[in-house]
C-alpha cells in the first residue's frame, strides 16, 4: 500500500538511480575516449570469472559433473553471522541506488538441486538494490544450468545477498553468499556451454566458474562488452528490457581489489533482495 513515507523513498531512490546513471554515462565516455582493450585487459577479466567460483571445487580435484538434478537435495543451513568477514563488509556500507538493505543472507548448503520440472522459457525477476532485472531463461538449451538456478532460487538460497563484482564496461557478478568470489551451493552444474562463436552480449546472464566441471551458483549479468570472453561460460539466460537497472549498475561506484588487479569491489552495496519465478 502506498504511503506519503514510501512515495518519497521511491522519489529519493529515483532521483538517486538517475544521478549515478548520468555520472556513469559521463565516466563510459571518457573511458571510451582513452581506452584500448588490450591482451592484458581480456586476461584480467577472464582471470575474475574463473576465479569468482565455487570454493569446493576449487580446493579439490574437479568435483563430478554427473549430478543431476534429479538427485533428492539436503540442505545446511547456518546464521547470517557464518557467511563472512567480506559479507559484513557490505553490510556495514550504504546500500546502492538510495535503497534499504534487506535481511541478511542465509547460508545455505545442498547435496544437490531438486527437480524443478522445467521446460520452455521460464521467466524469472531478479529484484535488486537498482530495480528489478527481468530475464528470461532457456529450460530446454541448458536444463541443468536452468534447474539449478530455480531451485536455489526457490530455496530463498539468493536472498539478500551481495554483488561482490562489478567491473564497469564489462558486467556484474552475483550469486555468492559469502561475497567472498569462492563461494557456492555445496553441488557443482553440469557444463552447458554455448556454442562456438557465441558472443556474450549485454543482457546476457551466464554462470561464473573455475574451469570445466565447476560451475555452482555465481552467475555474471553483462552489463556492457563481453564478446571477447570464450564460449566456457554455461547460459543461463537473457535480460528483457531492465535497461534502466543495467545503467545504474553500472553506475554503482567501485574501487581496486586487495590485489590492485582491476576496479571492481562495489563501494555502495548492490543486494539481490529476492527472485521470482513468473513461468
Amino acid at each position: 500500500m502506498s504511503t506519503p513515507k514510501r512515495d518519497r523513498q521511491k522519489a529519493n531512490r529515483a532521483a538517486k538511480v538517475a544521478a549515478q546513471v548520468e555520472a556513469y554515462r559521463k565516466r563510459r565516455n571518457r573511458v571510451i575516449a582513452g581506452w584500448t582493450l588490450g591482451a592484458v585487459a581480456v586476461a584480467v577479466v577472464v582471470w575474475g570469472l574463473v576465479q569468482g567460483s565455487d570454493d569446493a571445487p576449487v580446493t579439490t580435484q574437479a568435483t563430478d559433473s554427473t549430478i543431476t538434478s534429479t538427485t533428492a537435495a539436503t540442505t545446511t543451513e547456518t546464521s547470517d553471522a557464518a557467511l563472512s568477514d567480506a559479507y559484513s563488509g557490505f553490510r556495514s556500507q550504504p546500500t546502492a541506488c538510495g535503497a534499504e538493505p534487506p535481511p541478511p543472507a542465509t547460508a545455505m548448503t545442498f547435496d544437490a538441486p531438486s527437480d524443478q520440472a522445467a521446460s520452455g522459457t521460464v521467466s524469472v525477476t531478479i529484484e535488486t538494490s537498482c530495480g528489478p532485472i527481468e530475464v528470461a531463461l532457456d529450460a530446454d538449451a541448458y536444463p541443468e544450468t536452468v534447474n539449478s538456478f530455480l531451485f536455489l532460487a526457490s530455496e530463498g538460497y539468493f536472498d539478500g545477498t551481495a554483488c561482490h563484482r562489478i567491473v564497469p564496461g564489462f558486467m556484474t557478478q552475483c550469486g555468492d553468499p559469502t561475497a567472498v568470489g569462492t563461494g557456492g551451493p555445496g553441488y557443482a552444474v553440469p557444463d552447458e556451454y554455448p556454442e562456438d562463436g557465441f558472443a556474450y552480449e549485454r543482457g546476457v546472464v551466464a554462470m561464473a566458474n573455475a574451469g570445466s566441471g565447476t560451475t555452482g551458483s555465481q552467475f555474471f549479468i553483462v552489463t556492457g562488452d563481453a564478446s571477447h570472453l570464450p564460449p566456457t561460460f554455461s547460459i543461463l539466460g537473457t535480460v528483457v528490457g531492465s535497461e534502466a537497472t543495467l545503467d545504474a549498475l553500472e553506475a554503482v561506484p567501485v574501487d581496486f581489489d586487495d590485489a590492485g588487479r582491476e576496479r571492481s569491489v562495489p563501494q555502495e552495496s548492490v543486494y539481490l533482495e529476492t527472485i521470482t519465478i513468473s513461468s
